[in-house]
């Protein structure tokens, strides 16, 4: 008979590991390339030395001269935060029971919650790894009472619930947890579940519910040239600024070329020693590659990646399309100067008697939460490349 008590055991010992395998490696394959470590990790932070430069104790001397003085490697210290990560899945008293004497219709449900699961973390991280921490998706431009006008829609989807906020941060009560019921990706109009002021979310952005300034840091706050990066000011430290190049003409994006490409990555390689291995961008810059490739070249290279993911080759290196990837933008990565430093792998939250389900107050449901403490480090920034102002096609 299917209790409690086997749910729970099947969610610790038969789901755990298959989920966790399909968050770690299939959410999408730039996250497949990154390395998970929990090296690094002291409490609540990550704390590491990163070396830049070269060591200095090296030179040519006479043969009863003087050896070189020493001068050791370049250290800087990184300090992130840790990020938490949650999945939560919810599962109804009554549908237990409907199936408390079939372990086939048990076995259904609980896989189309980890489905459900798997979907929704797989959309959410895989998001957060083009995001600057933020955690904003969209900025509004206009408003009516239950309809959004917003910048961009390709980090929003329906049944997502988000806030407002304001420039400092702060939610917007009237507009805190509304949840999207329809998205018309023409129009980039947001149909949400609450009645809204006219025009009072102008000029408003958007963010997951409650994850403000909590998500992973992503490209987006890598690729910069001021500010801080992982404590350190880039202004006094040029090695953690990215060659960023827009190849935009007169204002106007212009088409992505080989030369273009390959500028960038000798680049990297002469002037950080930095080896591109996986290249990423949007699905209209991706189309306008292949429309140069079609025009100027008599074959398309093809490769097939980790997690099955098939990829366009440029010498060798992966091209990929990512739905999150900015428009009119291509990353050129050296992905082992990446790591995703973590407390631990995804668990269960257990309670103080090791259940994993629980029953939600004043509910007939039972809930169970996956969490992940973690957030991404570039170790050499200055090896990492993106290129802006291509033409979508």
């Amino acid at each position: 008979m299917v209790t409690l008590s086997t749910a729970d055991s099947a969610l610790k010992e038969v789901y755990l590991g298959v989920v966790s395998d399909q968050l770690n490696t299939a959410i999408n394959p730039l996250l497949a390339k990154i390395n998970q470590t929990t090296s690094d990790v002291w409490g609540k932070e990550i704390v590491k030395l990163a070396p830049f430069g070269l060591n200095g104790g090296i030179g040519a001397g006479t043969e009863e001269g003087e050896l070189p003085a020493a001068a050791g490697n370049n250290y800087a210290q990184f300090v992130l935060t840790l990020k938490n990560l949650y999945g939560k899945i919810e599962i109804s008293d009554k549908a237990i029971r409907a199936s408390e004497n079939s372990a086939g219709a048990f076995v259904n449900l609980l896989n189309s919650e980890m489905e459900g699961l798997i979907k929704a973390s797989s959309f959410n991280f895989g998001r957060m790894l083009y995001g600057d921490g933020t955690g904003v998706v969209a900025t509004v431009s206009d408003n009516t009472t239950n309809a959004l006008t917003v910048d961009k829609v390709q980090n929003l989807m329906e049944g997502m619930v988000v806030d407002a906020i304001d420039a400092d941060g702060t939610v917007v009560d009237s507009a805190k947890g509304m949840r999207i019921k329809s998205i018309n990706r023409n129009t980039k109009v947001v149909v949400v579940d609450k009645t809204l002021t006219a025009s009072a979310l102008n000029t408003k952005k958007l963010c997951v519910q409650g994850s403000y300034g909590k998500e992973l840091t992503g490209l987006g706050k890598i690729f910069g040239s001021t500010g801080t990066l992982y404590g350190l000011d880039r202004s006094t430290n040029a090695w953690l600024v990215p060659y960023m190049k827009d190849i935009k003409e007169g204002g106007e994006a212009t088409q992505i070329t080989d030369i273009i490409m390959q500028t960038a990555i000798d680049k990297l390689d002469e002037d950080a020693d930095s080896k591109v291995d996986f290249i990423v961008c949007s699905a209209g810059v991706k189309r306008n590659y292949q429309y140069y490739l079609a025009n100027y070249r008599s074959n398309i290279d093809v490769m097939e990646l980790a997690g099955g993911y098939k990829a366009l080759s440029y010498n060798g290196i992966p091209v990929v399309s990512d739905r999150f990837a900015p428009e009119g933008t291509m990353y050129l990565l050296n992905t082992k100067e990446f790591n995703l430093h973590q407390l631990c792998d995804w668990k269960w939250l257990e309670g103080e008697d090791g259940r994993v389900l629980k029953q939600n107050p004043n509910r007939p449901t039972y809930s169970a939460t996956l969490v992940k403490y973690a957030d991404i480090i570039c170790n050499k920034p200055s090896g990492q490349a993106m290129i802006t102002g291509i033409k979508e096609s």
